[in-house]
């Protein structure tokens, strides 16, 4: 089987990884008693991965909220057809006591070699990066897909924002997948015509949207556009 970077493969399962429309959870976008629901219109209207972040979460809300979206997953085929990844922010041991799919980190979490190895081969990592050396960095040290932020947002106020023409740059030093994130939206998104990624992360555009599944549609459909 041949892979390219929209067909990368996802080796725990031997499954291809679809990362066109990734979903990075925020509670404080919903009602608490719609937050799995959320979720879960979301997987049934096109959303592809699936992140838990909860920056505000004690380790136990945080656990919690992981076991539930593991199950919710494990029970729900997205609209692709496929199994939906599950990934977990920065934690680690999160990552590894409810055996999800993978974890994503960024510059000042623990480094990307020391999460590959004690996550193992098998394990989705993926690493945020703001310029072409933390980039080529990332893939070396085990990564097998990037985030790239695109445009600022309030959800992650401390990421820089990356220039088209640096992400571009990005593009063309890296092999790995890589997901433009921050800011994206139905409006935003067009924007990004042109930097060939592999796909898009969106937190309130669809955890804050009156419809998330009408809304991951209207999302997955855009950047099918692209």
């Amino acid at each position: 089987m041949t892979e390219n970077r929209t067909e990368y493969l996802f080796r725990k399962k031997q499954d291809l990884v679809d990362y066109s429309l990734y979903l990075v959870t925020d509670r404080s976008f919903c009602p608490p008693d719609k937050f799995l629901y959320q979720i879960k219109q979301a997987v049934l209207g096109g959303v592809t991965v699936v992140q838990l972040r909860e920056k505000d979460a004690s380790s136990l809300e945080f656990y919690n909220y992981a076991i539930e979206i593991s199950k919710l997953l494990k029970n729900t085929v997205g609209a692709n057809g496929r199994k939906i990844p599950f990934l977990i922010n920065d934690r680690l041991d999160i990552a590894l006591a409810v055996d999800c799919d993978g974890l994503h980190v960024g510059q000042e979490d623990l480094p990307a070699d020391v999460c590959r190895r004690l996550l193992g081969k098998d394990k989705i990592l993926g690493v945020s990066v703001g310029s072409v050396e933390e980039a080529v960095k990332a893939e070396k040290d085990g990564a097998d897909y990037l985030g790239v932020v695109t445009f600022k947002t309030g959800t992650k106020p401390e990421a820089v924002e990356v220039s088209l023409d640096i992400f571009k740059e990005i593009r063309a030093a890296v092999s790995i997948p890589i997901v433009a994130i921050g800011g994206i939206n139905a409006e935003t998104l067009p924007l990004l015509s042109g930097t060939e990624i592999d796909g898009v992360a969106v937190v309130s555009a669809i955890m804050g949207s009156v419809d998330s599944l009408v809304a991951a549609r209207e999302l997955k459909n855009l950047f099918e556009k692209l």
